[in-house]
């Protein structure tokens, strides 16, 4: 496609910054983009896959500690009203409030199942911010069982705040072979490395699991060629 024609449906702002990158080589640029498409579209089964197994390893531990496997509804108006979560806007409880009206408008039933499924990333990795993790006697850490002794509660959050910003990053269409104005995928290396990490703390054969959907360090050598 001709330079003009892409940077007309893509939006010259967009293709800008892969131009500035190039050395204001179009035909470069438009291979650059293309790179960061493949790039981000080789994390889709490995940033998927890391946040199914992370929901439900998270709800296990969650639904233990309350002794009831439909917590995320019936909490809603213990643990989730919290006084002390009135700094956060009692997120997890608008949450699942959005949630059941979500299901509701849909004409379906409410079910713990259902809220779960509609549940976003940040609801999951929000319950190892300090606020929440306290009302839940800091159980979430159970889900890590092989992590390092040294690893705790703030690590791990932090990690999976990386990723979590990464993924939205990745799902939004932006571009993750930047840094700064030069070409760089160190990023995207670093939050493969922190993915596969936090599987193996979690059980090691998952990470032998998504291993076999992972392209990712083959689409970043795409670059070697550009």
């Amino acid at each position: 496609m001709e330079y003009q024609k892409l940077e007309y449906y893509l939006s010259q702002p967009r293709l800008d910054r892969f131009l500035i990158a190039t050395g204001n080589s179009k035909s470069k640029a438009q291979k650059l983009y293309r790179i960061n498409l493949r790039v981000a579209q080789s994390f889709y089964p490995v940033l998927n896959l890391f946040e199914i197994f992370f929901r439900n390893i998270v709800n296990y531990q969650v639904s233990s500690h309350f002794a009831n496997p439909n917590w995320i509804i019936a909490e809603k108006n213990r643990f989730m009203n919290h006084p002390s979560l009135t700094g956060s806007r009692f997120f997890l409880k608008n949450s699942v409030n959005k949630a059941e009206r979500t299901i509701r408008r849909k004409g379906g039933i409410v079910t713990s199942g259902k809220v779960i499924a509609e549940q976003s990333f940040g609801f999951w990795t929000s319950l190892f911010d300090t606020h929440h993790y306290r009302l839940i006697g800091g159980v979430v850490i159970h889900c890590f069982p092989n992590k390092p002794t040294h690893v705790n509660r703030n690590i791990l959050n932090q990690k999976l705040n990386n990723i979590r910003e990464f993924r939205n990053r990745v799902y939004h269409n932006e571009p993750i072979c930047f840094n700064g104005n030069a070409i760089n995928f160190t990023e995207a290396i670093n939050i493969k490395n922190e993915i596969y990490e936090l599987l193996e703390w979690i059980d090691a054969d998952l990470t032998d699991y998504v291993d076999y959907f992972n392209g990712i360090d083959t689409k970043i050598n795409m670059i070697n060629n550009l």
